[in-house]
């Protein structure tokens, strides 16, 4: 296997900088220890790019994420820029394209609460003893966002709004793929999320995730409709493994589930592409939570987040799972140890309060260890 990468580094605005510099400390530990190479272009993204080049994602960005194995991308967005056409704020203008330029149809969210941290979850501490580990597959290119027609009708006295959900059985059949492949790695068990009691493109849904489970025949596929979904998160987190489903029910509840982590400081997530020959994937990796302004420059943003989107870069697009586990593992040392970022801080016990920087040196400090 080639151990020598190339990724695309997209700090962008906000936290975005000081949150990705702890990061590559992060990669750069754990290519030194477990001896294999990245090599990292620096592009602008968001806002920054629209105050230095116009728009939000510039072409020379696009290019240098073609010619790389992966990206890693920080945050977009913020007051600044807030008034700016919809199609050209940082947001939409930058990870809408990213995603449909490269055909990122599979988003991978982690929803976990560690043992240390049971507390910072709004569940009680009764229900999850030993925290609680939930994925979520989303399906991130097509349903009801991507459909057409939509539109508007505002030429009479009563206006409507129209959106089209619309899913084909090879879209289906993608993402449960990368649901099934996901279980199989972790306690092999499956949920597949639809609406299945009312709506067409659900009752496709379950047919194809039920005809693809015989080829997984070690997975427990099981089905739950999405509002009864929301409620057992909540309920009972830790009967969930892996959860698989569609654009809209996945955007909801994967951010119920990093509501119920207690903090999005600590929640990386993957968006990939197609799955190559060597087994790998394309792929864009970043934090969960947003820009934040508000804290912005202050050396007190959680870089966790960051640090674990460096993980999942290295287990599904480097196939360097070894410093994958190695960062899992550094993280939860760190975090048992009692370091907490202002997010988690209550003072309670061992605990004891870092900055940005301090705590990316302590998980470059556990790796090294």
């Amino acid at each position: 296997m080639n151990r020598n990468h190339s990724i695309t580094v997209l700090s962008g605005d906000g936290i975005g900088p000081e949150v990705m510099k702890q990061a590559l400390k992060v990669l750069q530990a754990t290519s030194d220890r477990f001896d294999f190479t990245v090599s990292t272009e620096e592009c602008l993204v968001g806002g920054a790019a629209i105050d230095a080049k116009g728009c939000p994602l510039p072409e020379e960005t696009v290019k240098a994420c073609e010619q790389a194995d992966a990206i890693l991308f920080g945050s977009v967005g913020g007051p600044k820029w807030v008034n700016l056409a919809p199609d050209d704020q940082p947001e939409r203008g930058a990870l809408l394209p990213l995603r449909k330029h490269f055909n990122l149809y599979a988003n991978l969210r982690p929803g976990v609460c560690l043992p240390a941290l049971q507390h910072a979850s709004p569940i009680k501490n009764e229900l999850i003893p030993n925290g609680f580990d939930v994925l979520c597959v989303r399906e991130l290119t097509g349903g009801i966002y991507f459909g057409t027609p939509k539109g508007r009708d505002d030429n009479q006295d009563n206006p409507t709004a129209y959106d089209t959900m619309v899913y084909s059985k090879h879209e289906i059949e993608r993402i449960c793929r990368v649901a099934f492949v996901a279980a199989m790695g972790r306690d092999k068990r499956l949920c597949s999320v639809d609406k299945a009691n009312v709506l067409q493109c659900s009752i496709l849904w379950r047919e194809v995730a039920t005809e693809m489970s015989k080829e997984f025949p070690e997975v427990e596929l099981s089905h739950l409709y999405v509002d009864n979904a929301a409620m057992q998160l909540i309920k009972q987190p830790n009967s969930f493994d892996v959860i698989v489903t569609g654009n809209l029910f996945g955007d909801i509840l994967s951010d119920e589930m990093a509501m119920l982590s207690g903090s999005l400081g600590m929640l990386p997530s993957a968006s990939l592409g197609n799955q190559k020959d060597n087994g790998l994937y394309y792929g864009m990796y970043e934090p969960s939570g947003g820009s934040a302004p508000d804290i912005a420059g202050q050396g007190i943003a959680n870089p966790i987040a960051q640090i674990l989107s460096v993980s999942m870069l290295l287990r599904y697009s480097l196939g360097e799972d070894d410093a994958a586990d190695a960062i899992d593992k550094a993280v939860k040392s760190v975090i048992d140890q009692g370091l907490r970022t202002g997010d988690l801080y209550t003072g309670a016990g061992n605990e004891t309060k870092v900055g940005t920087a301090e705590m990316g040196t302590a998980v470059v400090a556990a790796i090294q260890a």
